[in-house]
């Protein structure tokens, strides 16, 4: 479970989070996070939150961002606000680690599938993008559907396929959340 003041890293993304204040201090109105991410790092795809905003404010370096069909450079005091079921992804561009402070309304499950990630690239068990094997991604994906969705597939088409590859996903072993085996809290991230 997480709690305010811990720390995760991402080395396969170059994401480093430390969540300021979590679901549990909030009673799940919204998560607020630190975000620090290294040179050609970034979120692995463009996604959507069909029932969370998320604003961005920029604190150092040059956030570079996708949000509707704008694309944007955000720079330290620039505030950007993504509604729900906006299309968007973020990345660093530059050559240096750019940092920001992101809030995500409500807080749902979002916590437990950033969790789930980061333990799962502790592990070596993400794509050099950053993604988990198709059938552990429909496992999380669907335990994750009010969360984070693929953008452009109908939303129903995504729930049939998900569901269907969640079956077989749990009859291989895999759920959705991972626990890493190997320690995630804490680490530096890596410079892509």
């Amino acid at each position: 479970m997480i709690r305010s003041g811990d720390t995760l890293a991402n080395e396969i993304t170059g994401e480093t989070i430390t969540f300021l204040e979590t679901a549990a201090d909030t009673n799940g109105e919204y998560t607020l996070i630190e975000v620090t991410v290294a040179p050609g790092g970034g979120v692995p795809m463009a996604h959507v939150h069909p029932n969370q905003s998320e604003t961005f404010e920029v604190v150092a370096g040059r956030l570079s961002m996708k949000a509707g069909r704008d694309t944007l450079v955000a720079e330290p005091g620039d505030v950007v606000t993504v509604a729900p079921g906006q299309v968007h992804k973020f990345w660093n561009a530059g050559d240096e680690p750019v940092t920001f402070r992101c809030t995500v309304a409500p807080a749902l499950e979002f916590e437990r599938f950033i969790e789930t990630l980061f333990a799962l690239a502790a592990d070596g068990k993400l794509s050099k993008r950053g993604m988990p094997n198709p059938l552990r991604l429909a496992a999380i994906a669907n335990a994750h559907f009010a969360d984070s969705r693929a953008p452009y597939i109908p939303a129903w088409l995504q729930k049939a396929g998900l569901a269907t590859g969640a079956l077989v996903a749990k009859a291989v072993g895999y759920g959705p959340t991972y626990e890493a085996a190997a320690a995630i809290t804490e680490l530096v991230p890596a410079t892509a």
